[in-house]
């Protein structure tokens, strides 16, 4: 970890041996930091906050960022502090390229997108999330579906929808309307503008894929709706996925992206793209009336019909979530209300009583949306109810007393144990949670329910331009919602029939910044101007967050209970949940004191430390004290100096901020304390210089012992006077420059720069160590990281050891790692070829020696059996029938592993865990590098070399045997012709 520093004769070369420590501990720059949360600004105090929170953890964070209500009905006002809570606990910092998501369960799961995002909810998440002050959460979450990882592409197999490629369209999605909705709240249209390419794009890609423009209408596929064994779904033969239809949802969620689509565009200054997508919404609305709307509710049509099925589904109520009814459709809403509709205790139920689907199966298995009462179908029908309600004409089938009503039938739903709790599905007419997995469905964020409150039942509609309407949805004689953000201001709203709820005196008010704006005796439906006024996001990085647990940073422990992680503490998610957890404990330890540390793998400027400590009230508690160390160039640990903290002692369940002054630059820092301790988050937050840009290659290919160089550029978008640049590489690793670094940067140029870094023979390049560029100026520090990665070229091994092209027959000897007989083999036509008609297995090694310098074992396959399960190709290194290292290719599959065993005993601790996803297409070859004590295997397609799968053999096998054992193929099939074209091993010596 080396430094670059100014003096007067200009830039130095590379500081000496005896500067190292200073310059990992001590170089000092002024303090850059954000307040911790925004700052409220002027507004009202009529509530007792504190009261209204309870015991949450992390009050702080509530008190900046939510509008706080109070209502005469105990469980609706219960509910809505208790679903802020569970949003808060969704969210999740990714790290720099993604920044905040929101998550629909606590963990990730196998069908989720990059860091466990999944945009079946994502819209609910953006309506909900919208009255938020803090605007770094959705800006990041909108960024990441539009532009980052959730905009990536997604295989398209059946599991994770194979009518679509990319995460962002995985299943049915209401982005551009979501996003508009959120930016009515913020006021800052200029966000959405700088997007449009990417809304065109996201609202695009479902005609692309899904829209049939015989009919004029979008299908989908029920499961990739969301809503699996549907009442149509049944009516099929796959109930599971349900026949692909003509559907309610998706054509109302693309008429009200059209619709929002367009909106942007006459803002932007384009009335023809604007009329254009105005008229595909018209088209739409018209082909879904004439195809979905049977005289009275949308219903689901099977694409290859032309009838709806005979069964109301909730999901009919979606087109008025988008206004995209016509006024004469309001007979529909009779069914909400209706015993043999949809009306439930628990309610509204997923379809009608009167379907013979009703609750088929619904009590035996998951996710039968036939029948449950499913909180996200619930909140998409009370968001239509209320613009039924609100913006349209008067109607005789539902009154604000039913929205009231239902909305307090949808809290008392959300309970367990006479506590506020959402799961994924209730029964309707009974207590009880019908879905509700544990370590999954805790707390499941699905659905809305704030927003409901505030849109709906308090009336607070927000609007396109500078002025907001106020019009409840409810008959309380008192009510309150105060310093709701909207427009960077604050907006109070107070309803106090006769005076004495809140001292205020009668009637109805409103308040803008602390200012009253407005009176009258009762509340009703009143426009308030409130113009847009809202300053810049600050980004802040955590350069401690890695929620993949993987690589760097990592985190270790002096002692772990068994339930717990120290990875957990480093997720980018902080809750205080006990399953499934996100946290580290010393829960059962043997010492008196323990650690928590955090390896970066190379230094950042650290400024801003915060440490969240877990209290479960019992044997595990916030500890009496706390130290902070830093473990210098020479690795003794040492107290960081300069230490401001907040609050002074120790806080359980709350942010413990460590302000350091000045700052320092280090890559390892550990948390000490005594007794047991626990804690949910450890996080190292950078404000960067918002002028400056810094960019670095995101992965560097580096091989032991061979320098090699990282470039980049540096940018600013306003002159900087001052910056210093820097390369921070791991402990071990010397760095010089190849450049001389700039001093200062003018606006709008772009500095090359670029360093020298010299890897250790020792190192291990499968680490993913990172390497990290630093820009320091008075106002930030910018970073920029390259991961180092090691990229299999088979040049580098250049002693070709064994070379096998099957002209003729070769000597090898055959191995069995299972009792299975050898299949038949032929040589012929420069290929080997294997076959069976039942179960078959044999290895084959080469007469030649491993090298303990690396291995590589290359095969090129000509073809595969196409049998099932076993039409497999594996490659490694054999010492016999009992002990072998061998990577794995099956065919059927499509899928790579690895087997380890020794003494005919498997040993999966050094396999590296199952498995990896890889298509073989004819001309790609396998190869198997063994080195570094890893067997890693890798795919050439196209010419380029990709890694597969890594196994950590030297958990099993120590680097003496493995260099004894020698290298092997081997063939696993249940029936066909398998055939080989090649295999070659190379060394490096």
């Amino acid at each position: 970890m080396f430094e670059y520093i100014m003096v007067d004769a200009g830039w130095g070369g590379r500081i000496g041996a005896a500067l190292v420590v200073a310059a990992m501990g001590s170089i000092a720059a002024p303090v850059a930091t954000s307040p911790l949360y925004p700052p409220v600004g002027a507004g009202t105090a009529f509530l007792d906050h504190g009261a209204l929170l309870g015991d949450v953890p992390e009050p702080g964070w509530y008190e900046a960022n939510i509008p706080f209500v109070d209502l005469p009905d105990q469980e609706i006002e219960e509910t809505y502090y208790y679903r802020w809570r569970t949003f808060k606990e969704a969210l999740k910092y990714t790290g720099p390229r993604d920044g905040w998501i929101v998550t629909e369960f606590l963990g990730p799961v196998g069908y989720s997108a990059p860091f466990g995002g999944i945009n079946a909810a994502a819209g609910h998440h953006l309506y909900e999330g919208r009255w938020l002050r803090d605007r770094r959460y959705l800006d990041d979450y909108v960024d990441y579906w539009l532009r980052g990882s959730g905009s990536g592409a997604k295989p398209a197999t059946e599991g994770l929808n194979k009518n679509t490629t990319d995460w962002a369209h995985q299943y049915s999605f209401w982005a551009v309307d979501a996003a508009v909705a959120r930016a009515e709240v913020s006021g800052d249209w200029r966000y959405l503008l700088d997007r449009l390419p990417q809304l065109v794009k996201q609202y695009e890609g479902w005609k692309a894929s899904n829209f049939d423009a015989t009919r004029g209408l979008y299908w989908q596929t029920p499961v990739w709706d969301a809503m699996e064994y549907t009442a149509g779904s049944y009516q099929t033969d796959d109930p599971y996925h349900g026949g692909d239809g003509f559907r309610p949802t998706l054509n109302a969620y693309q008429y009200g992206d059209a619709r929002a689509l367009a909106s942007l565009l006459r803002r932007a200054g384009d009335p023809q793209a604007a009329a254009r997508y105005e008229r595909e919404a018209a088209a739409l609305k018209a082909q879904t009336e004439r195809q979905l709307w049977d005289g009275d509710f949308y219903k689901h049509v099977q694409r290859d019909e032309t009838a709806p099925i005979a069964d109301r589904e909730l999901m009919g109520y979606v087109p008025w979530y988008f206004h995209l009814p016509s006024a004469d459709n309001a007979v529909a809403w009779a069914q909400l209300t209706d015993p043999q509709g949809f009306a439930a205790s628990f309610g509204p139920t997923t379809a009608e009583r009167r379907s013979p689907w009703f609750m088929h199966e619904a009590l035996s298995g998951c996710c039968r949306w036939n029948g449950p009462s499913w909180p996200f179908a619930t909140s998409q029908t009370l968001t239509g109810l209320a613009n039924q309600l609100l913006d349209y004409p008067g109607q005789s089938y539902v009154t604000t007393q039913d929205y009231q009503e239902l909305l307090r039938a949808y809290a008392l739903t959300q309970r367990r144990n006479d506590r506020p709790y959402v799961a994924e599905a209730h029964h309707p007419d009974e207590n009880r949670w019908l879905y509700d997995g544990r370590g999954h469905s805790e707390d499941y964020n699905h659905s809305t329910f704030t927003d409901l409150v505030l849109s709906g039942l308090l009336g607070i509609r927000p609007q396109p331009g500078d002025t907001v309407r106020i019009s409840p949805l409810n008959d309380y004689d008192h009510f309150a919602v105060e310093n709701l953000a909207y427009h960077g201001h604050n907006l109070s709203v107070l309803w106090d029939a006769d005076g004495s709820a809140y001292g205020r005196g009668q009637g109805f008010r409103v308040w803008v910044d602390g200012r009253q704006v407005l009176h009258r005796s009762a509340p009703g439906d009143v426009t308030v101007r409130v113009a847009f006024d809202a300053g810049p996001v600050q980004e802040q990085i955590d350069d401690a967050a890695n929620p993949a647990g993987t690589g760097y940073p990592a985190a270790r422990a002096s002692y772990t209970w068994s339930g717990d992680s120290p990875a957990d503490a480093i997720d980018g998610q902080d809750f205080h949940l006990d399953v499934p957890s996100t946290r580290w404990t010393s829960y059962g330890s043997p010492h008196g004191a323990d650690h928590l540390e955090v390896d970066l793998g190379a230094a950042t400027v650290v400024s801003d430390v915060r440490a969240v400590f877990y209290d479960d009230g019992g044997g595990v508690r916030t500890p009496p004290s706390f130290t902070l160390h830093h473990q210098g160039a020479d690795g003794i640990w040492r107290e960081v100096p300069g230490q401001t903290r907040t609050p002074a002692q120790p806080a359980g369940r709350t942010v413990n901020r460590v302000l350091i002054d000045p700052p320092l630059t280090t890559d390892r820092l550990r948390i000490s304390a005594p007794g047991v301790f626990g804690v949910t988050a450890v996080q190292l937050w950078r404000t960067p210089d918002p002028r400056i840009s810094l960019t670095v290659p995101p992965t560097t290919a580096i091989d032991p012992g061979t320098p090699f160089t990282v470039r980049g550029t540096v940018s600013a978008s306003a002159a900087v006077p001052e910056v210093r640049v820097s390369l921070e590489a791991p402990r071990g690793w010397a760095v010089s420059p190849v450049t001389v670094p700039p001093r200062a940067l003018r606006a709008g140029a772009a500095y090359d720069v670029a360093w020298q870094v010299s890897v250790p023979a020792d190192a291990d390049p499968s680490a993913g160590l990172p390497v990290r560029a630093l820009a320091r100026t008075a106002a930030g520090v910018t970073s920029a990281l390259t991961t180092t990665t090691y990229e299999f070229d088979p040049a580098d091994y250049p002693v070709t050891a064994w070379d096998d092209d099957f002209d003729d027959e070769r000597a090898y000897r055959v191995d069995h790692p299972v009792a299975e007989p050898s299949p038949s083999l032929r040589i012929a036509d420069g290929a080997l070829t294997a076959s069976a008609s039942a179960r078959a297995f044999a290895v084959f090694a080469a007469p030649v020696a491993a090298s303990g310098e690396g291995t590589a074992v290359i095969v090129t396959p000509r073809a595969f059996s196409g049998a099932a399960p076993e039409d497999s190709l594996f490659l490694g290194l054999s010492g016999g029938s009992g002990d072998a290292a061998l990577a794995w290719y099956n065919n059927h599959h499509r899928s790579s592993g690895a087997d380890v065993q020794t003494g005919g005993r498997s040993r999966p601790e050094a396999t590296g865990g199952c498995c990896a996803e890889v298509t073989w297409e004819p001309g790609d070859r396998f190869a198997i590098l063994v080195r570094w004590g890893r067997l890693t295997t890798w795919v050439e397609h196209d010419g380029r070399w990709a890694a597969v799968h890594d196994a950590p053999v030297s958990a099993a096998v120590d680097g003496a045997t493995l260099a004894s054992w020698s290298p092997a193929f081997g063939v696993r099939l249940d029936a066909g012709p398998l055939s080989i074209d090649r295999v070659t091993v190379l060394t490096r010596s």
